[in-house]
């Protein structure tokens, strides 16, 4: 299973695993541009700042993105959202422990953000910090009930523990509601092709990818689990 950990993305579904079943998003090259050059003529605008960090990080211009908002964030140093937005954008860059202390001021324990919450239980993921994850994935899970993102984490987060039961169930869960997006389906299906429940994974992952695909990362899924289940130094059985 360690061969599926990955850097966390921290927008609202974090996840602390590489899934072969993810999608791509639309090229987000155009937007980039267009905020930028909104950006250079106002610096200061803090939504200018965060949408172009958005764009950026879509594109996987990880520093750029902390750089526009570490910088947005000095000319606006009272304002939350863009703590956040640069909290998860440090995350992103793998600088977790600075992530974390930016996302503690991002709210406050009067008034928490459940999407701050999700993203500081994902970089503890990150960090193996599975209980403290947790705690604030319930957290979340407090404030915004049945919120699939969060419950996709949470599920995440017991396939980097290993307990895949506890991840399918929290993923069926999270993949039940209608507002789930494809990546949360996705995860679930990587969830039963772990347990070796290859066909019902199969069968999920192909709603949202062509059938090819589907199927070429469910083969090699298998090659993935059974390396990995051979004892060591043992040689490959041959044909």
């Amino acid at each position: 299973l360690g061969a599926c950990a990955n850097k966390p993305k921290t927008d609202d579904i974090t996840g602390s695993i590489r899934n072969p079943f993810s999608t791509t998003e639309n090229d987000p090259r155009r937007d980039a541009e267009r905020f930028g050059d909104e950006y250079r003529r106002n610096p200061a605008d803090a939504q200018v700042a965060m949408a172009y960090a958005q764009a950026l990080r879509r594109s996987e211009q990880h520093e750029q993105a902390v750089a526009v908002l570490e910088q947005a964030t000095i000319k606006n140093p009272r304002h939350q959202g863009l703590a956040g937005e640069y909290g998860r954008a440090l995350a992103e860059a793998g600088r977790l422990q600075q992530a974390l202390e930016v996302l503690s001021r991002a709210h406050t324990p009067d008034q928490p953000d459940w999407r701050v919450l999700n993203a500081q239980g994902a970089i503890n993921d990150q960090l193996g910090n599975y209980k403290a994850a947790r705690n604030y994935y319930k957290s979340a899970l407090k404030i915004a009930p049945d919120e699939p993102s969060i419950l996709s984490n949470l599920g995440l987060s017991y396939i980097l523990s290993k307990e895949l039961k506890l991840a399918e169930t929290t993923l069926r869960r999270a993949s039940a509601n209608p507002r789930a997006e494809k990546r949360v389906r996705q995860n679930l299906a990587l969830s039963l092709a772990l347990q070796g429940k290859f066909d019902e994974a199969e069968k999920i992952a192909a709603g949202d990818l062509p059938p090819e695909e589907a199927s070429a990362n469910i083969a090699a899924l298998r090659d993935m689990i059974r390396q990995q289940q051979q004892p060591r130094g043992a040689l490959p059985k041959q044909s």
